[in-house]
C-alpha cells in the first residue's frame, strides 16, 4: 500500500520552499502526494511544476495581529476552509500531514487533528510565526530550523533539524554563476538581494552609490518584479527582476559578499555556503519583526553584520559593505563551525516514522 501525504503551507515563497524540497523525495519513494493550499496563492503556482502532486484549493483568510475590519470577514473564510479541509482529509485519508506554515495551513492542521491524522509542522524562523503558534497544540511534532527555537519550546514535540535545503545548493557552481552574469575573476562579486518582492529602499540606495560600488566590485542585483532600472546598465553591474531557483545557487556560490534581507531561507542558504552577509531586515510587524530577531542573532553569532533600514545612509551602506569585505575571512571561519545540511533527511525520517507508527495508533484509537 502506498503511503499518502498531504503537504500544506503558503502565503509566501518561504512557506512553500521546504515543501518543494521534500516533494521530490516523496516522489522517489512512490508516495501518493497531495497539496492543500489557497486558490490564488503563490503555493499553487510553485507546486504546479510537480505533475505527481494533486493540488486542492480551499478558502483562506489572513491571520493578522492588528485590528482590521477584514478580520471579521476572514473569520468566515477560515471556517469555510476548515470544513473544506475536513472533507478533503476524510476523502484522501493521508498517513501524515506536513505543514510549512502560513495562514493557509491552519485550517488543514485543524482538519487533520479532527480526523486523527499525525501532523508535523516546521518552523523556519527563530521565533514562531502566528500560524504555527496556533497549530502547535494540535501537532504531533514540530521541527525547527534554529536550535534555539526548539529550546524555547522544551517538549518532546520540538525537534531541531536545521535548514531544509534544496539539493541544488549542494551542486552550486561559481563558474556557472560568473558565466551567467558575464563576469570575470578580476574583481570580487557583490550580490544584492531585496527579497522575493524586491526592496525599494535598497534599490534606491544602490542607484545612488553604484559608481562607488563598481570601483571595487562586480555587482549583481536582484531587484524584484518591475524594478530594474535599465539606465544603470554597465559591464560591472547586472540587474535582474528575479533569478530562477536553478540559477540562484550558482550566483550565491560566486558571490564574495552578499547584501540581503533576513528571511530564514535566504540567510540559512548563505550560512551553508559560508557567505559573509550584510543583513538589512524588515522591522515592522509579524514576520518582519522576525527578520529583525534573526538579523540580530546572526550578528551576535558572528555570521553577519546588520544595518537597520531606518538608519541607512548612502555612506553608511558603502562603509558597511567595505568592512564586511575586509573581514570576510573572519566571517567564513565562524560559519564553517556551524553544522549545515541534513535538515531535509531528518524531516523525512520523522515523516516516515509518523506515517507508519503514529497513523496506525490513531486508526486504532478511532476503532
Amino acid at each position: 500500500m502506498r503511503t499518502t501525504i498531504v503537504f500544506t503551507g503558503g502565503g509566501s515563497a518561504g512557506h512553500v520552499s521546504g515543501n518543494l524540497v521534500l516533494i521530490p523525495k516523496c516522489v522517489a519513494e512512490n508516495w501518493d502526494i497531495h497539496y492543500i493550499g489557497s486558490e490564488q496563492g503563490i503555493e499553487k503556482k510553485l507546486v504546479s511544476d510537480y505533475k505527481e502532486v494533486t493540488y486542492h484549493a480551499i478558502s483562506t483568510g489572513k491571520l493578522r495581529r492588528y485590528f482590521a475590519w477584514k478580520n471579521v470577514t476572514d473569520v468566515f473564510n477560515v471556517m469555510k476552509g476548515i470544513f473544506q479541509s475536513y472533507r478533503l482529509i476524510r476523502t484522501i485519508k493521508p498517513d501524515v500531514v506536513f505543514s510549512k506554515g502560513g495562514f493557509v495551513s491552519v485550517p488543514v492542521v485543524l482538519a487533520a487533528k479532527l480526523n486523527k491524522v499525525p501532523i508535523i509542522i516546521h518552523e523556519p524562523d527563530l521565533n514562531l510565526g502566528l500560524a504555527n503558534k496556533i497549530s502547535l497544540p494540535f501537532a504531533t511534532h514540530m521541527t525547527t530550523t534554529f536550535l534555539e527555537t526548539a529550546q524555547k519550546h522544551p517538549s518532546p514535540k520540538a525537534v531541531y533539524v536545521g535548514h531544509i535545503m534544496k539539493d541544488g545548493f549542494k551542486l552550486a557552481d561559481k563558474h556557472r554563476g560568473l558565466a551567467f552574469c558575464g563576469f570575470t575573476y578580476e574583481k570580487p562579486v557583490l550580490l544584492i538581494m531585496g527579497g522575493s518582492l524586491g526592496a525599494h529602499s535598497i534599490n534606491q540606495i544602490v542607484k545612488g552609490v553604484l559608481s562607488e560600488l563598481i570601483d571595487t566590485f562586480q555587482v549583481v542585483h536582484i531587484c524584484g518584479e518591475g524594478k530594474v532600472d535599465h539606465s544603470l546598465s554597465t559591464h560591472n553591474y547586472r540587474a535582474y527582476e528575479f533569478v530562477k531557483s536553478s540559477e540562484l545557487p550558482n550566483l550565491l556560490a560566486m558571490a564574495d559578499v552578499v547584501v540581503s534581507r533576513a528571511g530564514s531561507n535566504s540567510i540559512m542558504e548563505l550560512l551553508a555556503l559560508h557567505k559573509p552577509m550584510l543583513l538589512i531586515p524588515h522591522t515592522n510587524g509579524g514576520s518582519r519583526s522576525g527578520q529583525l530577531a534573526q538579523a540580530q542573532y546572526f550578528q551576535q553569532t558572528g555570521f553577519a553584520e546588520m544595518l537597520l533600514q531606518e538608519e541607512m545612509t548612502t555612506q553608511g551602506f558603502i562603509n558597511a559593505i567595505r568592512i564586511l569585505y575586509e573581514n570576510r575571512y573572519k566571517y567564513r571561519d565562524t560559519m564553517r563551525q556551524h553544522e549545515n545540511g541534513g535538515g531535509a533527511d531528518k524531516v523525512m525520517d520523522l515523516i516516515r516514522k509518523a506515517s507508519i507508527y503514529d497513523s496506525r495508533v490513531s486508526r486504532e484509537d478511532s476503532v
